[in-house]
């Protein structure tokens, strides 16, 4: 899921702004144990060249499963729908290539940390596009289909409840949310948001304290918060004020865009777009063949695609990460919290870290992705710069440790596997994504290995899990699940209190801890505006982290674009994340 965007993602949580699922495995994504050097290995933006006016565009959608078609980022949390949207998608606020908010998108912004407010106004003539201008109410709404518990949406988190008021409102207390404050009206484009404390990563997009976009209220204010994810104004007619809209949707197959009339920053260059979903098996032969202008390579078919010809490959390694996920509690939804289970099958650290141990992380990335793939030894990415913790390695493969670990800790061999520590069996019972070609291969692989630990791991049901089957089993604690393996990709602002705190829906392994809720506190305390204590608060979290082994990660791989060479105005710098879909054309 992805942070200001978290999202499960096919792997943008829009965590508290927006987090996703990641689902694909054709993962467009790379290699390498210096991320430095890796970082030039692509360029990032194609050639620049002089475009013209009109034609079509054909991306896209990679995904072995049709993708849901929620088109509303409150209530969407895989990575494939936030694609999917992006033509006509666009949120409140551009950034430079560092994440940070400037004013040059759709709504300026001011922070003011004496008077505790973010000021976010719209700019004038910014519309739906059904003409109609974006209000202060479509800012305000968008955090009621949040915070009410009708729409269901996974978006609540307790950074968003920093939100004077929110936490009221969503507990049913108050029909209105106090903290935020229209001064010009509902119908004017000026919003005041009070917050009970100020947080260092406030001036970076994706931070989680406030959200991103605006919804229609004129257009969904008589769907019952229950009915939104279902409606036909989501799924089938959304209103957008990007460059596109909507002109025709195959449901979980394709979408038609055409230029939004209203589209603030004016015409578009291209006059459609068309994205269509393609299988992973696929992809390859229909990047040699021009079938798409811009699509992802999948990375375990990198040496079949590289010579494809008049093709531009850019490429960056992106916010994100694979990872291991040990089930050890459930969500209770009446008090919004997890809650652990001490006694759980998984919860043992040395269980946990020996399983980490025996997977032959670095082997797999060499076999399997080309040199696109890398194992990651922590939580916070290299990218995210002193935020992260350097010194600590991580898993790399130790089958030796792995056993003594285990036999440290009272896991017995008896006959082939081990037993628990109270003498019962033990069967491990792992959920995985079939998100690739080489899933089930790769994750074979796997159980084999942790066989070699005496450990008796098995896919629950048999074989990896259709991806859409995947979210509703581990989001709803499905109790055959002993262990996961999932992906996110992150928000651009680092904190990682709306994935694993004890009120964070995306906690899928369900710990909870008093030293960690400290920990959590402090990378986004008071405090924390000083960035050298920030760095010492993240290090101090990831090394708990790495103690403890609730959520291990695994990999990450550079993400490759192959586009046209017809196409130029493509770019995958954060800075043109939103203007793209504007700026792109085809060559003269």
């Amino acid at each position: 899921m992805k942070k200001a965007t978290r999202y499960f993602s096919t792997l943008a949580l829009v965590s508290g702004a927006a987090l996703s699922l990641v689902a694909c495995g054709n993962n467009k994504n790379s290699k390498n144990n210096n991320a430095d050097e890796t970082h030039h290995k692509f360029r990032q933006t194609v050639p620049v060249k002089s475009v013209k006016k009109g034609g079509t565009l054909n991306y896209a959608i990679e995904s072995d499963s049709p993708f849901t078609g929620i088109f509303l980022p409150e209530l969407s949390d895989t990575a494939t729908d936030t694609e999917v949207a992006e033509p006509g998608q666009e949120p409140l606020f551009q950034t430079d290539d560092q994440y940070k908010i400037n004013n040059e998108g759709s709504a300026t912004f001011k922070l003011d940390r004496k008077a505790k407010t973010v000021t976010i106004e719209m700019k004038k003539g910014v519309k739906w596009s059904d003409g109609k201008q974006v209000t202060a109410k479509d800012v305000e709404y968008a955090y009621e289909i949040i915070a009410n518990k009708d729409s269901k949406s996974q978006r609540y988190t307790d950074s968003l409840a920093n939100i004077v008021g929110l936490a009221e409102y969503h507990d049913g207390k108050s029909k209105k949310i106090s903290g935020i404050e229209m001064p010009d009206g509902e119908n004017g484009r000026k919003v005041v948001i009070h917050f009970k404390q100020m947080k260092p990563g406030m001036l970076q997009s994706g931070n989680g304290y406030f959200w991103e976009y605006a919804e229609p209220y004129h257009y969904l204010k008589d769907v019952p918060f229950s009915k939104l994810m279902s409606s036909d104004k989501v799924r089938k007619s959304p209103l957008f004020y990007g460059p596109f809209r909507v002109s025709k949707l195959v449901r979980g197959q394709s979408v038609t865009w055409e230029r939004n009339p209203y589209y603030w920053r004016g015409t578009p260059k291209l006059e459609k777009v068309t994205m269509s979903v393609i299988g992973t098996n696929s992809v390859t032969q229909a990047i040699k063949s021009h079938k798409f202008d811009v699509a992802g390579v999948v990375n375990t078919q990198w040496e079949d695609v590289k010579n494809a010809t008049d093709t531009n490959f850019i490429g960056n390694v992106p916010l994100s990460y694979s990872y291991l996920g040990f089930k050890v509690g459930k969500w209770d939804k009446k008090t919004g919290k997890n809650v652990e289970n001490k006694n759980s099958k998984m919860n043992n650290p040395s269980l946990r870290k020996a399983m980490a141990y025996a997977m032959n992380v670095d082997a797999v990335a060499k076999r399997y992705y080309h040199g696109l793939a890398f194992r990651v030894n922590t939580l916070i990415p290299e990218q995210f710069g002193d935020y992260t913790d350097k010194s600590i390695k991580g898993y790399p493969y130790n089958l030796k440790k792995a056993n003594e670990l285990l036999d440290k800790a009272g896991y017995k061999k008896k006959g082939e596997y081990r037993v628990q520590p109270n003498g019962k069996k033990l069967v491990i019972n792992l959920a995985v994504r079939n998100n690739s070609t080489t899933a089930e291969p790769v994750w074979r692989n796997y159980i084999q290995q942790w066989k070699k630990a005496g450990l008796d791991v098995k896919f629950v049901g048999g074989r990896p899990m259709e991806f859409n089957n995947w979210v509703q089993a581990v989001q709803s604690d499905d109790p055959k699940i002993d262990v996961f393996e999932g992906g996110w990709q992150l928000s651009s602002e680092p904190s990682p209190n709306d994935l694993y705190n004890v009120a964070a829906p995306y906690n899928f392994a369900r710990f909870v801890s008093p030293k960690q809720t400290k920990l959590l506190a402090d990378i986004d305390s008071e405090k924390a505006f000083n960035p050298t204590y920030r760095a010492n608060a993240f290090k101090k979290w990831q090394k708990w982290m790495y103690d403890e082994a609730y959520v291990v990660p695994t990999t990450n791989q550079y993400s490759v674009t192959a586009v046209n060479k017809k196409i130029s105005g493509w770019s995958l710098k954060p800075s043109a994340a939103v203007t793209k879909w504007y700026n792109a054309g085809f060559v003269k």
